[in-house]
């Protein structure tokens, strides 16, 4: 029987427009393409390797004349509005008390700033979960094994009645070869909301 739902994609919940992203800013900084070195350092940041700091002397060094604020600016674009009827289906699962809601997020400090002060139903969205954790706060990466296993311990989970829920099929097998529960979910479509009526009873 699955007590814990443990998720992995605040890239859908809080939808993140790479591509989106890449074109605007490549258009805002008149260029035609990514050198490789800054798709490389692109990738950090998706994966929250990178802090603010890092992520503005990285772009000022690529491109001298850009403001701080503009660079924020640009890569505020790839964050679109909170789809508010996730909210509400957490809330659901979480007034039912049937499970204990853990969220995994590779967001980093950037992205939770523009969240904080420009969503405001955040607060609402993080007192859903019992536990939540962030990449800034305790160096999560794409999860491996010593994170779930931290996360595993930390919560008094055992794997076999944990269900993980991620858009990254590398993750889905991290967690398979911990005897986790696993749902493979596409990012950036509402499946989220389907899933749990549709199919967690079968657990």
């Amino acid at each position: 029987m699955i007590k814990t739902l443990i998720f992995d994609f605040g890239n859908v919940f809080i939808n993140l427009d790479i591509e989106g992203a890449i074109a605007h800013t490549m258009k805002s900084f008149k260029i035609e393409s990514f050198p490789e070195e800054m798709i490389a350092f692109n990738s950090l940041y998706e994966q929250g390797l990178i802090s603010t700091n890092e992520f503005i002397e990285f772009y000022q060094a690529n491109f001298p004349n850009t403001q701080p604020e503009e660079l924020i600016s640009i890569w505020n674009y790839m964050l679109k509005d909170f789809p508010e009827h996730r909210l509400d289906f957490l809330k659901k699962l979480k007034s039912e008390g049937k499970y204990k809601l853990i969220l995994l997020s590779n967001t980093n400090e950037l992205h939770i700033d523009w969240i904080k002060n420009n969503i405001p139903l955040y607060d609402e969205f993080k007192q859903c979960f019992d536990a939540f954790y962030l990449s800034h706060e305790i160096q999560l990466r794409k999860p491996n094994q010593d994170i779930f296993k931290f996360v595993l311990k930390e919560n008094n989970i055992i794997p076999q009645e944990c269900l993980f829920i991620d858009d990254n099929a590398d993750n889905i097998q991290t967690a398979k070869s911990l005897d986790i529960n696993t749902w493979h979910i596409t990012p950036n479509t509402d499946d989220v909301t389907t899933l749990f009526e549709t199919k967690l009873h079968l657990f």
